[in-house]
């Protein structure tokens, strides 16, 4: 069944890319390919940067995807398979695509600016300010989490330590053979090269696990973040063809060769759905109207993509008719990686689920019918294990046992690897490589996340006439210093987390106001808007609704969120900001006559 429903919708993206893609890049967007792009207009060698289609596609996509397609369907299959299914596909394709591909368009024709910043043109320049301030305080989280993300899975798999860092060296050197590469024999040759090196790291990473230790008070979580946010730094300074560049495009092919393993894995193990097709009221758990729609962001619809696009990538393509392949389809693989992370959890959870040792007399008390199977491992430890349906009833058994980052990523650890095993890959092989995937695209997203906040303060400084922070240096400076802060050195590195619940929504009210420029966009071009009008509604009432439900919850608490009334105060000014801004657009449109402006 799992196989059947991967295939389908596999199938089903293939063709949404040829068809409805297609019918946006020449009929709504116009790709012109005699066009000036702004990596030529303005090129610099730091930021704008002509660049190979494939290069630009694998800092695309390995920087919108993170972990969101991992973390955002392993924890909304809770409510079923089914439900997660539908929004991934569907969302994918006729809004999430859409929203990327045409926030990269504007941009590419504003200057490579970012999509907050053009509403100055589109708009007017108080509208730019109040866009801007609602992404300022994303990126924050984005960063602060991302570190956060990154330094746990440090923590949790000390086996992804040592690939995830040396892919910096290799990184570094890819680009430079890239950069002097004539043909693209050449190119595949040192992409071989460096992928197989890459490899070579897992394998010395899961043979010679590294383990971070505390200093005194402060924990191995706090001193990871630390020294990620030191690498930020450079990371955002340095140009985009020294580190950015290669280390994406070696994430992407590692993303591939990723997918490929799982492919042949679920082939291999053909595993049954374990998890429910539909379960709207599991123990303890919100409704999935509408949460199931701001829980999975990345693989459906993110905000964050358009800050990708109007950012970094807008400032590297080489030709505008790249941008479908880079923008539309980067999304629908994103997609693809969503039904995937919904396969592991949903089925491939089940082919061996290991219990914690501190589990396994709770869940014979509870389950006492079902067999718990032991087996010895090479070093003599005894690992008690349990397959089928009551695995994943397990791990998902309440609301509180599900949500946060370790089972979300362990589930999808878990199903994958055992999936990956039936290929005949040693089970510590095949969780290193799925750690090292994890790690690596989250650290893609912390990279660009960093550059992209440089971009913003830099805007921000700009149209408030603090020229100062125009420079990348002390933009940097800035934006990893605010997110050192929101850390709050604790010694356990919970800081940024404080504000992890309002991002599912802020994220998502950033897709829903992206759209809306969009559609001004496009409105001045004398363009058809119902594709991006229609998605602008649904999101915005989604996203409405969304923000109702979680401000009612901060204020008054609920059994599955705790009181939180500073993130009561901060996402009612957040949607006081989302009201203004909207208001202005559509008080614009009604005013502005519909006439073809350039750019």
């Amino acid at each position: 069944m799992s196989l059947l429903v991967a295939a389908a919708a596999f199938l089903l993206y293939l063709i949404a890319y040829n068809t409805y893609g297609r019918f946006l890049s020449k009929k709504i967007f116009a790709l012109d390919d005699s066009a000036r792009t702004p990596a030529h207009q303005l090129e610099d060698g730091v930021d704008y940067v002509p660049s190979r289609k494939q290069v630009v596609f694998g800092h695309h996509f390995t920087s919108i995807a993170g972990t969101g397609p991992i973390v955002g369907p392993a924890l909304a299959i809770i409510w079923g398979w089914l439900p997660a299914l539908l929004w991934v596909i569907f969302g994918s394709i006729f809004m999430g695509a859409v929203h990327d591909f045409g926030a990269l368009v504007v941009s590419l024709r504003n200057r490579g600016r970012s999509l907050p910043d053009v509403c100055a043109k589109l708009v007017n320049p108080r509208v730019r300010v109040l866009f801007l301030s609602i992404v300022t305080l994303a990126l924050v989280i984005v960063i602060a989490i991302f570190c956060l993300v990154i330094a746990n899975i440090f923590a949790m798999w000390p086996e992804s330590v040592f690939p995830v860092w040396m892919e910096i060296p290799i990184a570094i050197g890819l680009g430079l053979m890239l950069r002097r590469c004539k043909t693209t024999k050449a190119v595949i040759l040192w992409t071989i090269l460096a992928v197989g090196l890459m490899y070579f790291t897992v394998w010395v990473g899961s043979m010679f696990p590294l383990k971070m230790g505390s200093l005194g008070v402060i924990g191995p979580v706090v001193l990871w973040s630390v020294i990620l946010l030191v690498y930020c730094f450079f990371a955002s300074v340095l140009p985009v063809q020294t580190l950015l560049q290669p280390r994406d495009f070696i994430n992407a092919y590692q993303l591939y060769i990723a997918l490929a393993l799982l492919v042949v894995g679920m082939v291999a193990a053909r595993p049954d759905f374990v998890a429910p097709q539909a379960n709207l009221s599991p123990a303890a758990a919100p409704s999935p109207w509408p949460l199931l729609f701001v829980t999975v962001a990345c693989g459906a619809i993110s905000g964050f993509h358009s800050l990708v696009a109007g950012g970094t990538t807008s400032k590297q393509l080489q030709r505008e008719p790249d941008a479908k392949a880079i923008g539309y389809g980067s999304m629908l693989l994103e997609g693809v990686l969503a039904v995937l992370v919904i396969v592991s959890v949903g089925a491939g959870l089940g082919i061996k689920y290991d219990l914690a040792a501190k589990d396994v007399a709770a869940f014979r008390d509870k389950n006492p019918q079902v067999e718990v199977h032991e087996e010895t491992t090479p070093d003599g430890k005894t690992v008690r294990y349990v397959e089928g349906k009551p695995a994943f009833a397990w791990h998902y058994r309440a609301w509180g046992a599900a949500k946060g980052l370790g089972p979300k990523v362990q589930a999808f650890m878990k199903g994958a690897g055992n999936m990956i095993h039936e290929v005949g890959l040693p089970m510590i092989l095949c969780v290193t490589i799925m750690g090292v995937f994890v790690a690596s695209f989250a650290g893609t997203t912390l990279d660009t996340a960093t550059r992209l906040q440089r971009y913003i303060i830099a805007e921000f400084g700009q149209a408030t006439g603090a020229k100062f922070l125009v420079n990348r240096y002390v933009a940097t400076f800035v934006t990893v210093l605010d997110c050192a802060a929101s850390l709050q050195w604790d010694g356990k590195g919970a800081g940024a987390m404080v504000l992890w619940p309002l991002f599912g929504t802020l994220n998502q009210l950033i897709a829903a106001l992206a759209l809306l420029v969009i559609s001004v966009y496009l409105h001045t071009k004398k363009k058809p808007i119902w594709f991006t009008a229609i998605p602008f509604a649904i999101m915005v009432c989604l996203t409405g609704w969304a923000m109702v439900t979680n401000l009612r919850d901060f204020l008054y608490g609920s059994t599955y969120v705790a009181k939180a009334p500073h993130l009561f105060v901060i996402g009612l000014v957040v949607s006081a900001l989302e009201v203004w801004m909207i208001v202005e657009v559509i008080l614009h449109i009604r005013k502005a006559p519909r006439v073809k402006t350039s750019g």
